[in-house]
């Protein structure tokens, strides 16, 4: 089962907590803090494996969640910082933010490395608050939260070129005998629901990857048939092979098939039209197939060179390996980041409206409730064990200017304030 599009969750490790702790030695009454720091919680880190080539194992395992960092110690010893969670992936793995998110990462070649979910710092222990006003704190950091989102693999396949054209046109036909790939293929449509790779090496030993992509139908861009299935692979591919049943046993028009699929890539992604287009005309055994070549030459009214074959008697593929592996030479790669559109050369400096870190929201029972990443990251790195620690995160909240936005919205002395799971007493 080939499997190129899956949803799954990461967490990166929480950092350890820092410790509250003193000296404790003979003859020293007042030693002093010494408690340690946690350790670094761990990334979620995915490297490409050559060897993998679906994404399979996501679809049993949705879930990767790094081991957080160790906690502080007492004599000022640092907690461990955990070990990075690596997660092998296919080459061509494209990772982005939820369906319809920004792209995290582009994984390409063998070895290649991303940070999905950064691991959380480790929390201070009490050794790092001290200060001549207060040598003796009883005051320490639970350890940072790591990083958790919700993010979308999707497989694009590496191939230097890609067989374009109706279901049943002949394209794994033509895989089957100029590579050793043994793809499916049978006269009915959509043969091919998954892609099939294969090697071609020409007779001057120039070699180039080809792949046998799901059938195309009008409408595809829109998801009909196999469209999004086939298209995003297409993406990737240098140089496209457009093949075109020339022998109308299908009781399609040559013609009307070239204008369809061709239309189908525009409005999928502009970008497809920038690359090179080799026109296939196959099946040129068939009895008719002479008669319609003419006619497609007439409507195409263009110097398009077109290259008659036919892939079961093998007639003409010499000259069709040549032109390929020829473009190729000359066609340089084209990069999935939509940013590249603006020019190599170009800077994109973009302002990000800082957050004001906290979102005061009422609840049914008329408790108001502070959301927000800043402030739940604040509330989960404080102990409130201890009073020093609850003192510090009544300034931070100061300071962010939560009491203030509380009294706006009306919060009087009693008032409950709600965050996450915790309920706290509004207080003027």
């Amino acid at each position: 089962m080939f499997v190129d599009h899956v949803k799954i969750y990461v967490k990166g490790g929480d950092g350890g907590d820092g410790m509250v702790a003193f000296r404790r030695e003979k003859y020293i009454a007042y030693g002093g803090p010494a408690g340690g720091d946690g350790g670094d919680g761990a990334d979620v880190i995915f490297e490409v494996d050559e060897g993998l080539r679906t994404l399979m194992d996501f679809r049993y395992q949705r879930h990767f969640k790094a081991p957080r960092g160790e906690h502080g110690m007492s004599k000022n010893k640092h907690g461990k910082n955990a070990e990075h969670m690596v997660v092998k992936v296919p080459p061509g793995t494209v990772v982005t933010v939820g369906e319809d998110g920004p792209v995290i990462a582009d994984l390409v070649e063998h070895g290649q490395r991303a940070i999905i979910a950064k691991g959380g710092r480790g929390g201070r222990g009490n050794s790092r608050f001290a200060t001549s006003q207060n040598p003796a704190p009883e005051l320490s950091e639970k350890g940072e939260p790591g990083a958790e989102k919700e993010i979308v693999l999707e497989l694009k396949v590496l191939a230097d070129v890609g067989l374009v054209g109706f279901p049943s046109v002949g394209k794994s036909t033509l895989l089957s005998v100029v590579t050793a790939a043994k793809p499916k293929i049978g006269n009915y449509p959509f043969t091919t629901i998954v892609p099939n790779l294969g090697m071609v090496e020409t007779s001057d030993h120039r070699s180039f990857a080809m792949a046998d992509l799901p059938g195309l139908i009008e409408g595809a861009h829109e998801g009909i048939g196999l469209g999004h299935q086939f298209l995003r692979h297409i993406e990737r591919t240098r140089v496209i092979v457009h093949i075109i049943d020339m022998s109308g046993i299908e009781g399609r028009d040559p013609y009307e098939d070239y204008v369809t699929i061709n239309d189908e890539l525009q409005q999928y992604n502009l970008r497809l039209t920038e690359r090179p287009q080799i026109i296939v005309a196959n099946k040129m055994d068939m009895p008719d197939a002479e008669e319609n070549l003419q006619t497609f030459k007439e409507k195409i009214g263009e110097d398009i060179e077109i290259f008659p074959i036919s892939a079961i008697t093998r007639q003409g593929l010499d000259d069709l390996l040549f032109a390929i592996v020829n473009l190729l030479e000359v066609t340089p790669e084209f990069s999935l980041a939509e940013l590249e559109e603006e020019g190599e050369n170009t800077v994109l400096y973009k302002h990000d409206r800082e957050e004001a870190g906290f979102v005061i929201s009422r609840d049914d029972d008329g408790a108001y409730v502070l959301s927000g990443d800043t402030i739940e990251r604040l509330f989960k790195m404080t102990d409130f064990n201890f009073d020093q620690s609850v003192r510090k995160f009544a300034r931070q909240m100061r300071g962010m200017g939560v009491d203030d936005a509380l009294r706006a919205r009306g919060a009087e002395n009693g008032d409950i304030v709600r965050i996450l799971n915790f309920e706290f007493e509004f207080i003027e």
